[in-house]
């Protein structure tokens, strides 16, 4: 079955790429824009709000920085 891609809204000014695949009973799913998350689900409603949980929580982990290391942001 060919993949099929999905646009993932996380707020007016941002959007991130997703794609997701039937897998037998399951949806699976992963971002192409932050690799690390991904979800598998039983419907594809249920596997968008895990991809954007997780989208969530790998944002606002925090980062631990080592000596010398400088924090800073950048705006997309």
């Amino acid at each position: 079955m060919p993949e099929a891609k999905e646009q993932l809204e996380l707020g007016e000014a941002n959007a991130i790429q997703g794609s997701y695949q039937k897998k037998g009973r399951l949806v699976v799913g992963w971002l192409a824009d932050l690799p690390g998350v991904n979800a598998q689900e039983r419907s594809k409603a249920k596997l968008i709000e895990s991809l954007k949980i997780g989208t969530e929580d790998m944002i606002n982990a925090p980062i631990e920085l080592k000596e010398q290391e400088e924090l800073v942001q950048i705006g997309v």
